[in-house]
């Protein structure tokens, strides 16, 4: 029984390993098979889909575009675990700060022990925009320092709240199907249909702003 409306969110399993957690790692087992035996079209839109992405991510690593391979596999995997969570009965990974923080806080901790061992004066001349008056260095440096550190915690939050709130929309029109008179169905059919659109749009977004960030902050460490 659902106590409150946030125990959508709940796994439903209690054991040391959840088995909701298990829709996490069908990303390695899915992918792989489709390129091979998916499709020619599919296939070609999953090759679009990459060629975009490069085109778009390659400016900012002009130096350095290697990395690409990752924000690459973090888009895909990201966007393949938040479709998921749109199937019923599928536990939504990328909704829980357990699955976000973890993932941004490591991605975001090796690019920033990467700059300041290997280019640490890159990295000091970040702390101090260009132009900043001498007086105004002090502050610069301390405000720079705390943007970067709570880097990670914006990549986690800003994920997790978008998905929470438009399932949280998505539970709620569902739910009012059972008090609505018969005349209201076809309207309510309608906006959940549009919803769920909306938040397949929204899947691909958020990987696509968690993946661009990501690799914006490696550019910032490595050029």
């Amino acid at each position: 029984m659902m106590v409150n409306l946030f125990s959508i969110f709940d796994p439903s399993t209690k054991f040391m390993l959840s088995s909701n957690w298990l829709s996490v790692i069908f990303f390695f087992f899915f992918l792989p098979i489709q390129l091979w035996m998916a499709p020619p079209r599919i296939k070609q839109i999953f090759f679009f889909l990459f060629k975009y992405l490069f085109k778009e991510f390659k400016p900012l690593v002009k130096k350095t575009p290697f990395i690409l391979i990752l924000s690459l596999s973090i888009f895909i995997f990201i966007a393949i675990n938040n479709i998921m969570g749109l199937l019923p009965y599928v536990f939504t990974p990328s909704s829980h700060m357990a699955f976000t923080l973890p993932l941004a806080l490591s991605l975001w901790l090796s690019t920033f022990i990467y700059a300041w061992m290997n280019n640490t004066n890159n990295s000091l001349t970040h702390l101090i925009p260009q132009g900043t008056p001498f007086i105004l260095m002090p502050f610069m440096v301390i405000i720079e320092t705390i943007s970067s550190l709570i880097r990670p915690g914006t990549l986690a939050i800003r994920l997790a709240a978008n998905m929470i709130a438009g399932h949280l929309l998505m539970v709620l029109l569902s739910s009012s199907f059972l008090i609505s008179p018969m005349s209201a169905l076809p309207l309510l059919y309608l906006s959940q249909g549009l919803l769920s659109i909306l938040e397949l749009a929204v899947a691909f977004i958020q990987a696509y702003v968690f993946s661009i960030l990501l690799t914006l902050y490696a550019a910032e460490s490595i050029n």
